[in-house]
């Protein structure tokens, strides 16, 4: 039997799995880290931290299995996306990274724009200049940190600065190298217009290869510290969406997939480069060689019904407690009481502002038509109905852009929500299905490394062996048209009050 590994280096932590050629799970560790936030919208990690949770939990999962290292052809590796790693002449780190959640970069943003021009910009990176990518991070180290930027020789991402540290070599993979904008997404290379009106040096920037690409092999160092072979091959990879799209065998058009975490990701596959001109939606190259993907998000998805439950479910937590279930079912067991519209009451999940479709920091969350009638329990249907609005906002937006989404997987912790997925089933009019494994980002970045050993011949063909389906959710055909009327009543609020939302801000 032969054996690959997984490593997804997360914004928590790094968890690392093995896997038989099957896709089986034969061992499991995790190590969590801090975040730093020395100001207000910072956001900062240590790369030594990830490093070192990485080789421990490879040495982790190989001791607790007892798999031979002869018996593992190879590893793949995930991770959150647009994070900063700059190195200098002799390697070393020169800073702490600033990774994807951190705002400081609005002045370099309007820079971008500037330079490039917000129309040029998405034509070649198919995206609109945003604070939390690479490329802005990098200007705001050029501007605000002169003496750091004229030390650095390379540029890496997260995971990648764990490919170098493995394998001593500089590598990216397209999917990752999507999230920097710095990449001409169309062609799936660096783009040098780009670069040079930016004024960043292309040698600094990693070799791009197709995820399943073998990118690099275990040196002896590394393989003494995790336990590996020196020589195991370790292939391009993806960032974290892109490789649970594989882990969820979403590699074919019509396919794709919806994640209620604390925001929300609705994310499809297309074989040909399609790019919202508006920027609603993200367009990045695909962990599947010649294809991308469009995802939409909403920033207050998982988010929002924490923040119901947290600040008005505290009998529903201390029920639980008693009968021993998690809160989150006996609150769906609740909201399944109250019709369809919750009796006439909507949500807008704009708690953090909103991405998809409105691109507006200053949209907020509110109840539309609360009445006296209106109970905690039609609240909190609202709030679920809301969530799943927004979510087929984004659907919308693939299928303007004639991108087919037929076929949807349901993916974090508000996918195990039997409720939530009917209602998604319901708005998206197609059968949504969870997946047989939970592994997501590991396994695909595992399915990526069978294919680069040759265990499998392409990124489809192990999908189909591996990735199978658990529970699917069929639309109600009664409860489509009803949904329908509720969604374009729930379209029509936030333009109506998109102005004066921005006002509480200067106040």
């Amino acid at each position: 039997m032969r054996y690959v590994i997984g490593v997804d280096l997360g914004t928590s932590g790094t968890k690392t799995v093995l896997f038989d050629e099957k896709g089986t799970v034969i061992a499991s560790m995790t190590i969590e880290y801090p975040m730093y936030q020395p100001k207000n919208g910072y956001a900062e990690q240590d790369p030594a931290d990830w490093y070192n949770a990485a080789v421990n939990t490879i040495k982790g999962v190989i001791a607790k299995s007892g798999v031979s290292a002869d018996d593992i052809v190879g590893v793949g590796l995930s991770g959150q996306m647009h994070g900063l790693v700059m190195l200098d002449e002799n390697n070393d780190v020169i800073r702490k990274s600033i990774i994807w959640c951190d705002q400081r970069t609005a002045d370099e943003v309007e820079e971008m724009n500037q330079k490039i021009g917000r129309e040029k910009l998405i034509e070649i990176t198919a995206n609109p200049a945003l604070t939390g990518w690479t490329a802005a991070k990098i200007l705001w180290v050029k501007n605000k940190e002169p003496e750091n930027f004229a030390k650095c020789r390379h540029i890496l991402l997260p995971k990648d600065y764990i490919r170098f540290m493995l394998t001593g070599e500089y590598a990216t993979e397209v999917s990752d190298a999507s999230g920097m904008q710095l990449l001409d997404v169309p062609n799936r290379c660096w783009s040098k217009e780009i670069c040079d009106k930016l004024g960043i040096d292309m040698s600094m920037l990693a070799k791009v290869y197709e995820s399943c690409e073998v990118t690099g092999t275990i040196t002896e160092k590394a393989a003494e510290l995790t336990g590996l072979k020196a020589g195991t091959i370790v292939v391009g990879g993806a960032g974290d969406n892109a490789a649970a799209a594989v882990g969820t065998g979403v590699v074919a058009d019509g396919r794709a997939f919806t994640t209620i975490g604390t925001s929300g990701v609705v994310f499809a596959h297309t074989s040909k480069v399609s790019i919202d001109p508006k920027g609603r939606v993200h367009t990045c190259c695909a962990a599947v060689p010649g294809a991308w993907h469009i995802m939409g998000v909403t920033q207050g998805a998982g988010l929002s019904l924490k923040w119901f439950r947290d600040n008005f479910c505290a009998a529903e937590k201390e029920t639980a407690k008693y009968m021993g279930v998690d809160e989150y079912y006996l609150m769906d067991k609740e909201a399944e009481t109250v019709p369809i519209g919750a009796n006439r009451l909507l949500y807008l999940p704009y708690l953090m502002g909103e991405r998809t479709p409105h691109l507006d920091p200053n949209a907020r969350g509110m109840f539309f038509g609360l009445s006296a009638m209106h109970t905690k329990k039609e609240m909190l249907r609202a709030v679920m109905e809301g969530v799943a609005y927004s979510l087929r906002d984004c659907v919308e937006i693939c299928r303007e852009m004639d991108i087919n989404v037929s076929d949807m997987m349901a993916c974090g912790g508000g996918g195990s929500s039997p409720l939530w997925r009917q209602m998604l089933a319901d708005l998206y009019a197609c059968p949504v299905k969870t997946a047989s494994s939970k592994e997501g980002p590991a396994l695909g970045v595992a399915i990526l490394a069978l294919v680069g050993a040759g265990v499998y011949k392409s990124v489809p063909e192990a999908c189909d062996v591996i990735c199978g389906v658990d529970k699917v959710q069929e639309p109600i055909a009664e409860n489509v048209p009803v949904y329908e009327k509720f969604f374009r009543l729930y379209d029509k609020v936030y333009p109506a009050v998109k102005e004066q939302m921005s006002e509480p801000a200067g106040l």
